[in-house]
Parts: structure tokens; sequence; C-alpha cells
């Protein structure tokens, strides 16, 4: 068991040679390496898989043995400052490591087919492993610096993920803005991290939470400057996890690829945020009204973030607003002080969205045929309808994923919600008719988002209001301007064969 934690260091490290291999393989040998560009993508699942099997190796041991191991390497030692590097391996981690490895296995075997046509394949998988390096390094932290520096690494990732297809304006602003926002909160999380330590003295969780809580049971720290300090910390969770006022970044970062959008709103850069506030609840716990703060920012996320949902025309963004919101609860839990409950939600709704966002870019991927490359007509769900007879197998996965969203027993996120709106009754009777009044909203955007896609009848081409169609159809765009006609052979051509074709002609993904 020993050996087994002694090398647990290489958790972060291990997905981490395929970005780097690619990058020398594209300036060395560009030619043999985009010819070869399949392998590269086994790679990165390979080494995704040993660090889950590692993972889980890990997290059965917690549970036989329920210990806590840390290893810490001394980098710079003087007579008034020491600073270490280490790994913490702990509940928390294994959760979160095992969190990140399944979720990055599905949405890498996923991109492999979906990204096959697509120039930037060898880049994609380059910054999808690094991305996992990043995460797995920030669970794996020992001490704050070490979360500060894996922190950023996950910023640049998501810059470099978002802004994918830089050459489309619209990514490429939308990468800036999350840059810039979460430059915001990144900038209260370094002060609050250098004022903790201007207090303790000590940059290492297990020192930093001993030292604070002899301070505060002796009464010898400033209450306002803690709190202060508290607040700026907690701003950086704001800004990851996309928690109010900081949340204006997350919707147009589904301006990437849409297995991208799968692993950010589920289960890596938005639940670093999460990560962050249980890594630090021994913390947060004994300052003074910085709990209720916590679940005040987290209630009204919930409630503004469900709202915003209910109205949105675009597929990607309406799951978007719902991760916003169920973060939200995730949060909520956490400033109950309802730790479990909190990362039960984070796990089960990890694994809900992320089908979500997969099924969503089948959709995407089948409009295409019909509409051609342009987002604002593929991802429109006014101009959907009717796809569950094209695609059966999404409709299937996305049903149950929808259901899962909603509440309903005995699917997952049922069981993790149940528990969060239950502790809010204990909480605040205030806080729990919100709670509860969004959970109803919950289930009514994703009934909608469902039914506009897969129910119905296909609404790209227009309808007279008699029900019968015209002889002439129009393909239109979502201003209404007026296409080129389609005759109806060619919509029933459209309809039965385009849906199960991609555009070289191969069968998709869902059709094998």
């Amino acid at each position: 068991m020993e050996q087994t934690y002694q090398y647990a260091w290489i958790i972060p490290f291990l997905p981490l040679p395929v970005p780097m291999l690619i990058g020398l393989g594209l300036l060395l040998f560009p030619t043999a390496t985009k010819s070869l560009r399949r392998m590269w993508a086994f790679q990165s699942v390979l080494l995704l898989s040993i660090v889950m099997i590692f993972s889980l190796n890990l997290s059965i041991q917690q549970i036989n043995s329920s210990s806590v191991y840390q290893y810490v390497w001394s980098w710079i030692i003087n007579n008034d400052f020491s600073l270490e590097f280490g790994y913490l391996i702990d509940p928390l981690t294994s959760i979160m490591s095992i969190l990140i490895t399944t979720v990055g296995i599905m949405v890498l075997i996923y991109s492999d087919n979906y990204m096959s046509h697509d120039h930037g394949y060898l880049r994609f998988f380059a910054y999808m492993s690094f991305f996992s390096t990043s995460m797995l390094g920030l669970v794996t932290s020992s001490n704050l610096v070490q979360i500060y520096i894996f922190w950023e690494l996950v910023g640049m990732c998501s810059y470099l993920l978002i802004g994918f297809w830089f050459t489309r304006p619209v990514a490429a602003k939308a990468c800036q803005k999350a840059f810039v926002t979460n430059r915001v909160g990144d900038f209260g999380l370094l002060l609050g991290i250098l004022g903790f330590y201007w207090i303790t003295g000590s940059f290492e969780f297990r020192d930093l939470f001993q030292i604070f809580n002899n301070l505060i049971s002796n009464n010898e720290v400033n209450s306002v400057f803690v709190t202060l300090c508290a607040v700026l910390l907690f701003a950086g969770a704001i800004a990851k996890s996309a928690q109010f006022p900081l949340h204006v970044w997350l919707p147009d970062a589904t301006e990437g690829p849409t297995r991208i959008s799968a692993l950010i709103h589920a289960a890596t850069m938005v639940a670093a945020g999460i990560f962050l506030v249980a890594r630090l609840m021994p913390l947060f716990i004994v300052i003074p009204h910085i709990m209720n703060f916590i679940s005040f920012i987290g209630i009204i996320t919930v409630f503004f973030g469900a709202t915003l949902a209910l109205a949105q025309k675009d597929i990607k963004r309406g799951l978007a607003y719902s991760t916003m919101s169920q973060l939200g609860y995730m949060m909520l839990a956490l400033g109950m002080g309802s730790y479990r409950s909190a990362l039960f939600h984070l796990i089960t709704h990890a694994y809900s969205k992320a089908l979500l966002f997969l099924g969503s870019g089948s959709v995407i991927h089948s409009m295409e045929t019909l509409v051609g490359y342009c987002p604002k007509k593929s991802q429109n769900m006014v101009l959907m309808g009717g796809l569950k007879k094209h695609v059966p197998i999404t409709k299937n996965s996305f049903l149950l994923g929808t259901l899962s969203l909603c509440g309903i027993p005995p699917l997952a996120c049922f069981w993790s919600k149940d528990e969060i709106l239950n502790d809010s009754w204990l909480y605040s009777p205030i806080f729990a008719i919100i709670a509860w009044s969004t959970a109803g909203f919950t289930a009514f955007y994703m009934c909608r988002i469902y039914l506009l896609t897969f129910e119905g009848h296909l609404n790209v081409h227009f309808q007279n209001y008699s029900g019968k169609r015209n002889t002439s159809l129009y393909s239109i765009s979502l201003w209404g301007k007026e296409g080129s006609k389609i005759s109806n052979k060619n919509l029933n051509f459209c309809l039965v064969t385009l849906l199960k074709m991609n555009k070289n002609g191969r069968p998709s993904f869902f059709f094998k």
C-alpha cells in the first residue's frame, strides 16, 4: 500500500508526454506526425486510462484505510522562508481524479471520430491532454502555491480550447472574454493566498489550518482582514465556477468544439472552483460570515442561471446556463456546510451534463448536413424537431441525461439534489423556497430543450399556418432571411439520408 502512494506523483504527469511529443513532432517531422495522427489519439486515451486505473486503486485504498498521505520535497529553504512541493492524497483527491479521468476518456474517445475531418485534430488532442495534466495537478496539490500554478495552467488551457477555432471572430472574442474574466478572480485568489501567508506564515494546507485555528481560538487575528482574505480566495472560485457576478464567460465558452464544452462545463474547469472551496473548507468554516456569503452567492447563481436557461434558443447556451445553475447548488451546499452533498452533486451532475453535451454535439453534427456549417442555425433549437427518428441512440442518451438532471428517481441527480434541498430547509426557509422553485425551473427548461430538439417535426423549413406544406420551401436563417428554394423531393432526401451521412459520405458515429 505504501508503495502505491509513493508513486502517486505520476498521476498529473502521465498525460503530459502526449502534448510534448505532438509539439515536437509538428516542429521537426510535420508530415510524419500528421500521417500518424490517429496514433496520438490512442496514446492520449491509453495514458489517461492508466491514470484512471491508478486513481481507482487509490480510492479503494482510501475506503479501506481512511488515511491521508502527503509527500513533500523542499525546494527553497532559508532562515525566514521555505517552499515545498509535493502531493496530497485524501478522499477528495481520489474522487476528483476519478471524475476527471473518466469523463476525459469518454470525451477523447468521442472526439476521435467527431474531429476526424478537422484540420486541428492533433492540436485538439494536445490541448486536451495538457488540460487533463493541469486539472490532475490541481487536485493533487499539497499547498496553495501549487494550487495557484496549476490554477493558471487550467485557465491557459481553457483559453486555448475555447478559442480552438480562432479564425472565427466570435470564438476569438469568447476565449478572450473567458481569459479576462478569470483573471479578475485569479488576482483575488493570489491576494488571498498572500494574505493568509502573511497571517500564518505557511502555504501547506495542514500547517495553515492548524496555525489559523489556534490564532482564531486565541483571538489573535483581525476579523475584518481575515474575512477580506477569505473573500479574495473565494473570488477565484467565483470566476472559475461561473458564479454570479463573474459568470459572463461561461455561455460564450460554448463557441469552442462541443467536446470541449462537455469537458469544461462538466468535469474540469468549472469543477475547479468547487474543489477549491471544498479543499479550504476547514479554513472558511471558522471565519464569521464567510459561509453565509458563499451560500448567498450560490443561491443567487441557482436562480439566475435557471431563469436565463428558460429562454435560450441555442442548445449549447441553454446547457451552459444549466451548468451555471447546478454549480450554484453545489456552492449553496458548501456554504451551508453540506460538504458531502456538494461533492455528491458535483459527481452526478458531471456525468449527466457530459452526456447532454456530447448528445448535443451529435445533434449539431446532424443538423449541419441540412443547414451547412453555421452555428446560428445548426445550434438553434427553433429550427430542430423530430430528430428522434434519425438519431435514435442520441435521443435515448439525451433523454437519460435530461431525466437525471430533472431529478427523476432512481437516476443519479435525484439523490444528490434531494440532499441539498433537504439541507436547505434546515439552513434557511427562504433559501429553501428559492432552491425548490429552481428545481422546478430545471425540469421545465430541460424538458423544453429535449422536446424542441427531438419531438414534433423538423422546423428548418417554412410551413404555412394551415399545416400544409408549400409547393416550394425556403431554407431560413436565424433572422428569417430567405435562401435557396428546396423541393419536396430534396427535402425527403435530406431527412432520410443526409442525417445519416456526414459531408464526406461516411456513416456517422451513431449509425455504425
